[in-house]
């Protein structure tokens, strides 16, 4: 599979709960994470979307939102990754930040310089990346 999306999870389904609009899909990461989705029923129903099935979440980089010492601050995010920043490649405008989470999977989130800067985003600096649970797009292998 071949996509722009810079972040491509690979997991199994942990829980389903069907609403009577959309779903809550809990994705197992590997090495310990977990991933939330809302999708909505149909499109959980067309992908056959159920406890022990492998789907892969995809989360586009400018949707990642990235926090430095957020161990006092409550989201109604439902994805929070911590983890440390492993790369920063600073642009024109915006930059790539790479976190790498404990399992050794990179998030990439694109910010602004500006960002860069005020959150002291560098390479060991502890960072978490926050991701709305609408902003996951779900698949399955063939």
């Amino acid at each position: 599979m071949k996509t722009s999306a810079r972040n491509v999870f690979r997991g199994t389904v942990a829980t389903y709960t069907p609403g009577s609009v959309n779903a809550e899909v809990v994705i197992d990461l590997p090495g310990g994470d977990h991933l939330v989705a809302i999708v909505s029923l149909v499109s959980a129903t067309d992908l056959g979307l159920a406890p022990g099935r492998e789907v892969f979440a995809l989360v586009k980089a400018p949707w990642v939102i990235v926090l430095t010492d957020a161990s006092d601050v409550r989201l109604s995010a439902r994805n929070c990754l911590a983890g440390t920043v492993s790369a920063v490649e600073v642009g024109a405008v915006n930059a790539e930040v790479g976190i790498e989470l404990p399992s050794g999977t990179i998030v990439s989130a694109i910010v602004t310089r500006d960002a860069v800067t005020e959150l002291g985003l560098k390479p060991g600096v502890a960072a978490t990346a926050v991701i709305k649970a609408s902003h996951v797009i779900l698949g399955v292998p063939k």
